[in-house]
């Protein structure tokens, strides 16, 4: 009868411990208590609209507690998921997964108006990358790797994404014009972003052709729809 009773407590255990890990889009009370919010509650993305076209059906849908960017579906826009809120100094913390050799990423500092046409002319990109399959320009160029500020400088020795439709958690931390980058729990890009030194590497790059790329340190957030097919969830930021 013991036994009987103890497999069953356990087994409760058991389910009860598969419950919480599956439990997507939620806080924490320690982190509420903390001060984080969620940017998606996994049925909606009322938080978000489509970078300078606002609220209108795209690619962008809800699919297995999930923002998922389709690129099949036949209906809606192509666009930039960008978030109605704009951030300062904040930690960010996201899961995100591609398919097979697909490419995204994730904005910050974005500023939205008519006189820009894309994320990318203002904000600073997370590049997000199924670095195995991608295409050989990717592979050739670490600045392009998973985790890395896009086309700017990135830790390659760190940039080590899960394989494709699997799981991987970011974060992006900016602090006082400290940007800093993490792939699953590895640094993969940090550095000063007001300083002559970084301006010096800036106009080292393709990104000098933007004269208002990284001239902001505050904006909004933004997801890539670079017509390949990712997925986000567990979207979460706190202000610091």
């Amino acid at each position: 009868m013991k036994l009987k009773i103890t497999y069953l407590l356990l087994s409760i255990g058991f389910l009860w411990s598969c419950k919480q890990t599956t439990e997507h889009n939620t806080l924490s009370a320690i982190e509420k208590e903390e001060g984080w919010q969620l940017l998606f509650n996994g049925k909606d993305i009322n938080n978000w609209h489509i970078y300078n076209k606002g609220n209108q059906p795209s690619k962008w849908v809800v699919k297995d507690d999930a923002i998922l960017c389709d690129p099949t579906v036949k209906t809606g826009v192509f666009g930039d998921l960008v978030s109605n809120e704009t951030f300062q100094d904040f930690d960010l913390k996201f899961d995100w997964k591609v398919a097979k050799g697909g490419n995204s990423g994730v904005f910050i500092d974005v500023q939205e108006d008519p006189k820009y046409d894309a994320t990318f002319v203002t904000g600073l990109e997370m590049q997000l990358l199924d670095n195995a399959n991608a295409e050989p320009r990717h592979q050739t160029d670490s600045t392009h790797w998973a985790g890395s500020l896009y086309a700017i400088k990135g830790i390659g020795s760190n940039s080590k994404p899960n394989p494709y439709n699997e799981w991987n958690q970011s974060r992006i931390v900016q602090n006082k014009g400290k940007v800093s980058f993490w792939l699953n729990g590895k640094l993969t890009f940090e550095n000063e972003t007001n300083t002559q030194e970084w301006k010096d590497l800036v106009a080292g790059t393709n990104m000098k052709n933007y004269p208002d790329f990284v001239k902001f340190q505050k904006g909004k957030i933004a997801l890539q729809n670079h017509t390949d097919e990712v997925s986000f969830r567990n979207i979460k930021i706190k202000l610091l």
